[in-house]
């Protein structure tokens, strides 16, 4: 991998559409003032102030905020809202960051999922995240709306360079990828085979078909073994070479700070990454590198490079706290100038 080839690799990107869909999620920070805070006089309870209020698309959200960022040329959103104001502000964040969020349905039935994330800010620059407060789904997904989201995904698969499934929601059945979901993106993956089909989810990553996945240690071993703990990077990478049997894709298996693999069921590849140094937040991460990878596939970079530049794009956005980050093509660049010789001799697969 060589700077040339990297730029080579970029200048493509803003002749690419992609298509997420998946879970959207708003992420509400709320920045209290320790200075501020008050006793509440009915409940003898610390009343903590908050000071300011920011909210940004989050789940999928974050994995369409890093293709903006990157410069894909059209990021299409696929999912859905509630009828609410966190609906509303979701959506307004989508679309200032310039993605297509018109298939974002809101249905007055359900409600924005939602992470509310307390911050304590201090005096000296310090951030400290309080215990988040989580609104999700854990109710099933609607026929009708899962029937519109399939319709959707089956209407954009001719215009896009690459689709991107991603599964938040804890309980099966209750998010946008559902069993009938992941039926349709398996047959719409082998019905257009010169589009990226790629899949992300925390739960259940081995019922993909047909589509390259991008589990942690945690979530591939839970797919083979789902009532041990996690194996150590060894023992994650016999089981992430069974998903791949399963799926029949490469999985790219992310393993923090040594970067990640590419595995297949007969070979395990290592793509070495950088080592941030200083304070770190590692949220988001993951869906930084799925937008890192993908959006170098739409480039026309080897399964060996994307996972290069999903490594580039991590060790940027750990580095930003306090929120789920995102990289610019010139951020790209810069941490590739700095960690060149991490990536100089990775081996191209022809």
């Amino acid at each position: 991998m060589t700077a040339r080839r990297l730029d080579q690799i970029l200048s493509r990107l803003a002749e690419a559409a992609v298509a997420v869909v998946g879970d959207f999620f708003l992420d509400k920070y709320l920045e209290i003032d320790p200075a501020l805070s008050e006793t509440s006089l009915e409940t003898g309870l610390e009343a903590r102030q908050v000071v300011a209020v920011r909210c940004q698309p989050g789940a999928a959200g974050t994995i369409a905020a890093n293709l903006c960022a990157l410069g894909i040329d059209r990021v299409i959103c696929i999912g859905f809202v509630g009828d609410d104001g966190e609906g509303f502000e979701l959506l307004r964040g989508l679309r200032e960051l310039g993605a297509d969020a018109d298939r974002i349905l809101a249905r007055a039935d359900r409600f924005t999922p939602t992470y509310r994330k307390p911050l304590v800010r201090h005096p000296d620059g310090r951030v400290r995240e309080l215990e988040r407060l989580d609104t999700e789904h854990r109710e099933p997904l609607p026929p009708n709306l899962e029937e519109s989201l399939i319709t959707a995904v089956r209407e954009v698969a001719p215009e896009v360079k690459a689709v991107i499934a991603q599964d938040q929601v804890q309980e099966p059945e209750c998010g946008v990828i559902t069993s009938g979901m992941r039926q349709a993106l398996a047959e719409l993956a082998e019905q257009h085979p010169n589009v990226v089909w790629f899949g992300d989810s925390r739960f259940r990553i081995g019922e993909y078909r047909n589509l390259i996945v991008k589990p942690n240690r945690q979530e591939v071993c839970r797919a083979i073994h789902p009532d041990t703990p996690a194996h150590d990077s060894a023992g994650a990478k016999n089981c992430a070479a069974i998903v791949s049997a399963q799926v029949g894709r490469p999985v790219y298996l992310t393993l923090g700070a040594d970067g990640m693999a590419l595995i297949t069921p007969d070979e395990a590849q290592p793509i070495p990454t950088a080592r941030p140094e200083g304070e770190l937040d590692i949220v988001g991460a993951g869906d930084s590198a799925t937008a890192g990878i993908v959006s170098a596939l739409c480039g026309g970079a080897t399964l060996e490079e994307a996972g290069v530049l999903g490594n580039i794009v991590a060790s940027i956005t750990v580095q930003q706290i306090g929120t789920t980050g995102t990289a610019t093509q010139d951020q790209v660049r810069q941490q590739f100038a700095r960690h060149t010789e991490v990536w100089r001799e990775l081996p191209r697969r022809g």
